[in-house]
């Protein structure tokens, strides 16, 4: 803490109302209780009703007694994930009013060892690229002053041993369950100390906490693993997936949409809804969503966001009548909405201009031509749960993609007081809405979007249990965005989708195969115009469903693996393997091609090392131990981009 003789970064910074800052908390008691705690108006990991896992919560007591202030440090166990979690409640007992300009819930020393830091940078449309950072003298920083987690990093770092790999090593992970601003830093003292720290983005946040009030700080995810990043990765997939992600499909499985975006934009009518609905039943799809574009006077980006109305004219009814004719195809019906935003060209701020942030006498900074409502008012909340509530009930909405286009510049609010609390208050009400409708919606499936995955945090899957991954659909590009993605979050955390080639964020040429296989890396559905495609396509597509519900427990509860890194290696390849070893899918896609080049192998992972495998595809038996040792190759290709599935079914034990 700052004042206190530790000149290093602090966790906590306190101000009083003559500017002095310096804080001396005390330990006073502490309690260890059965279950985990819960933080109020916040995402939390959390014990399923009826679960039979077992989780401890500890909780330590602070007093700081010049100041009047006491200090609730929560940690909640669980055993069977190897995980940890940490938050902060501050009371303020005094008479005084007081600021917190500082507060990062997870402050880990780590007294030796040389380290490196993995951090998950990037930018719109190739986000999560992995770093490996040597931790030294000069601080490593990362963070977002958006308002958002952002593109640009992802709230996630991992300290790693130098010589740590995916298959052993020593290893930490911190993830934050926060979707604002936030930052983490890492660095070496004089001493040979390493200090990582996470928390909340200082910069804009001066939090002022009267007399009785409490602040609750976001919880942060801890885990550790001596078996590499790997193991670390199973940790935190199976805490996220069973302990964040609150939805449950009612039959087990998640729906494949088609989505409408890049098959008509804009531009959609009853007419062109209706045939993509046709044309995806006809593959096998579950769902049909009509993205941007249904509402109000909406032909283009320029108007219409807050107008949440059916445009009767464009889809030739009400929202009510397309969806049951999307149900008499034989699909689920679901649609996009971005109600955190407003456009100017509007009903709703031509009414109510004042409920968007912005600074008083300014023109407003604009992003992708839309404002942001201020979602830290009370009445902006209540006014847009109304709405989406509103479309929902009019009609069987099974789905609803929940987008934010644009990250917040102006964190100015007409009603908020001060405003340092404003973007901490706007992320607040951001969750209120999303738990309301949690409630009142319970098997609505929503899938979180950012400009694609401008908010991929653990924070939003607890409302979002699925994430648009990214609004880059190339598959080479995709690899490598779901390959970062995937050391902290599940695979069923990402959605990803088929898109046509060329490509239209990169204009890159790749087989549907290769499309296929790597949208199955992930909630899988498509997002393209299917009368394009021909006839051997959508037999194609027809087999790509199939294999994929055949699989998709395993794809989406197996154990996760690594088999090569996109960015070093010729091929990616990834597996799915069961927890208890009898089972493996296997998914290869080769980026380059060389001339007379030698063969590429890929070892597996996970396997029963006694184990006898069979492949499915080819009949052939192999020996575990070898396949995890020596690898199989690949077969010889006539150019790049290929890809190649294998299924491994335990055959039998030898005794070793």
């Amino acid at each position: 803490m700052w004042g206190n003789g530790d000149f290093r970064s602090p966790a906590l910074v306190i101000e009083t109302a003559d500017g002095t800052r310096g804080a001396d908390f005390r330990y006073r008691s502490h309690e260890i209780r059965e279950g985990k705690y819960a933080l109020p108006g916040l995402p939390a990991a959390y014990l399923p009703e009826g679960s039979e896992e077992e989780a401890e919560t500890l909780e330590v007591i602070l007093e700081e007694d010049l100041l009047g202030l006491e200090l609730r440090l929560l940690y909640g166990i669980f055993p069977e994930h190897d995980v940890i979690t940490r938050a902060v409640r501050i009371r303020n007992r005094s008479g005084e009013e007081v600021w917190i300009d500082k507060l990062l819930p997870a402050s880990l020393d780590f007294t030796g060892g040389a380290y490196d830091c993995l951090v998950f940078h990037g930018r719109h449309t190739m986000e999560r690229m992995v770093e490996r950072i040597p931790v030294g003298h000069a601080s490593i920083g990362i963070g977002s002053r958006r308002g958002a987690s952002s593109h640009q990093h992802n709230p996630v770092m991992i300290l790693a041993g130098r010589g740590t790999t995916d298959d052993c090593g020593d290893c930490y992970a911190l993830v934050f369950v926060y979707s604002g601003g936030f930052q983490g830093s890492a660095e070496t003292d004089q001493y040979g100390t390493c200090r990582v720290q996470l928390g909340l983005q200082e910069e804009g946040f001066r939090y002022p906490l009267k007399k009785g009030e409490e602040f609750v700080s976001p919880e942060v995810i801890l885990s550790y693993s001596k078996e590499g990043t790997d193991r670390l990765s199973h940790n935190l997939h199976g805490l996220i997936r069973e302990h964040i992600c609150r939805w449950q499909a009612q039959d087990g499985r998640r729906p494949v949409v088609v989505n409408s975006w890049e098959a008509s934009y804009f531009a959609i009518t009853k007419e062109s809804l209706l045939s993509l609905a046709k044309e995806a039943a006809a593959i096998g799809a579950d769902m049909l969503v009509v993205d941007d574009g249904w509402f109000g006077n909406r032909k283009d980006d320029l108007r219409a966001l807050g107008d949440w109305y059916t445009n009767e004219d464009k889809l030739g009814g009400s929202l009510a009548q397309l969806a049951e004719e999307v149900n008499r195809i034989g699909l689920g019906f679901g649609i996009w909405m971005e109600p955190e935003m407003v456009s100017e060209d509007s009903d709703l701020y031509r009414s109510h201009p004042d409920w968007a942030l912005q600074i008083p006498g300014r023109a407003p900074v604009r992003g992708r031509y839309q404002l942001v409502l201020d979602l830290s008012r009370e009445d902006v909340r209540k006014e847009i749960f109304r709405q989406i509530c509103a479309v929902l009930d009019s009609a069987p909405i099974e789905y609803l993609k929940w987008d934010f286009n644009r990250s917040i510049f102006e964190a100015c609010s007409t009603q908020a007081g001060h405003q340092g609390r404003v973007l901490y208050d706007y992320v607040r009400g951001l969750y209120e809405v999303l738990e309301k409708l949690h409630l009142r919606y319970p098997h609505l499936l929503i899938e979180g979007c950012s400009g694609g995955g401008g908010r991929f945090d653990a924070g939003m899957l607890y409302y979002t249990p699925q994430i648009w991954t990214s609004d880059n659909t190339d598959p080479i590009d995709r690899l490598r965005i779901q390959y970062g993605t995937s050391f902290a979050y599940p695979v069923s955390a990402m959605a990803a989708h088929v898109s046509k080639s060329p490509n239209e964020q990169t204009g890159r040429v790749t087989p549907l195969d290769v499309r296929g296989l790597t949208a199955m890396y992930g909630a899988f559905g498509y997002e393209m115009d299917l009368s394009r495609l021909s006839d051997e396509e959508k037999q194609e597509a027809r087999e790509q469903i199939r294999q994929y519900h055949r699989f998709e427990d395993l794809i989406t509860a197996g154990l996760y693996y690594r088999l090569s890194d996109p960015a070093r290696d010729p091929y990616v390849g990834w597996a799915f393997v069961r927890q208890d070893g009898s089972e493996a899918l296997v998914h290869v896609v080769q980026q380059t091609a060389q001339a007379n080049g030698p063969a590429d192998y890929v070892r597996l992972k996970g396997l029963l090392p006694e184990g006898l495998y069979r492949e499915e595809g080819s009949g052939q038996c192999f020996d575990a131990a070898l396949l995890m040792a020596a690898g199989f190759p690949l077969p010889a290709t006539d150019g790049a981009y290929r890809a190649h599935a294998y299924h491994f079914v335990l055959e039998e034990k030898t005794v070793p």
